[in-house]
C-alpha cells in the first residue's frame, strides 16, 4: 500500500536529473504533513496521480484530449481521500481507457510535476501535484473513452511533440521513456 508515510519515504529517495523536477520534490515532501493533502477541498493545491502509459515495444505512448482543459495529456486525475497514489493512478488509467492489460512497470516514483490548473466556475486556480507512474499496456487492445475525453489515442513517441505541442512535462517524460532501460 501506498500511504502518506511510503510516498514521503520514496519522495525523500526520489532523484531526478531534471532541474525543473527536482525543485518540485520539496513542495510534495511539505504537502504529504498536510492532513488535506489528498482531497480537492484543499484550494491552493492537492495530490494527483497520473499514469504514463506505454506499449511494451516502447514506441507509443497513450495520450487522451482531455474535455476541460482542451489539451493532450497522459491519463489520471485527483486522489479524493484515497492516499494510495499507485491505486488511484491504476483506477484513473483504467476508467479512462477502458483497458484491461494496464500493468506497472515499476511501483516507484516515474516523474513528479507540480503544476497550475486555470479557474472555472466555482473552483479557484490551484496547483496540482501529480505523482506520475510508469505503466505499459497491449497496443491492439481496444480503448474506451470515457466522458472526460473528446479523444483518446496511442501517438508514436516521434509524434508526441507534434500532438501536444510544447509540454515540458510530457516531453519530460518522454526523454526518461527514451532512455529507459526498463523493458519487459
Amino acid at each position: 500500500m501506498m500511504d502518506r508515510v511510503n510516498l514521503r519515504a520514496q519522495l525523500g529517495r526520489y532523484r531526478t536529473p531534471y532541474e525543473e523536477e527536482s525543485g518540485f520534490i520539496q513542495d510534495f515532501l511539505e504537502l504529504t504533513d498536510d492532513p488535506l493533502a489528498y482531497g480537492r477541498e484543499r484550494l491552493e493545491g492537492h495530490f494527483t496521480a497520473s499514469s504514463w502509459i506505454v506499449n511494451r515495444k516502447r514506441t507509443h505512448t497513450l495520450l487522451t484530449l482531455h474535455r476541460k482543459l482542451g489539451r493532450w495529456l497522459q491519463l489520471g486525475g485527483h486522489a479524493d481521500g484515497n492516499e494510495d497514489l499507485l491505486e488511484v493512478a491504476m483506477q484513473e488509467a483504467q476508467e479512462e481507457s477502458g483497458l484491461k492489460s494496464l500493468a506497472f512497470v515499476d511501483q516507484a516514483i516515474f516523474d513528479l510535476d507540480k503544476h497550475i490548473i486555470p479557474e472555472r466556475s466555482h473552483v479557484p486556480e490551484h496547483f496540482h501535484f501529480d505523482v506520475r507512474y510508469l505503466l505499459e499496456a497491449d497496443l491492439e487492445e481496444p480503448l474506451i473513452k470515457s466522458d472526460e475525453s473528446i479523444s483518446l489515442a496511442w501517438v508514436a513517441f516521434d509524434s508526441v511533440q507534434d500532438v501536444i505541442g510544447y509540454n515540458p512535462s510530457i516531453l519530460r517524460m518522454l526523454e526518461k521513456t527514451s532512455k529507459s532501460e526498463i523493458i519487459l
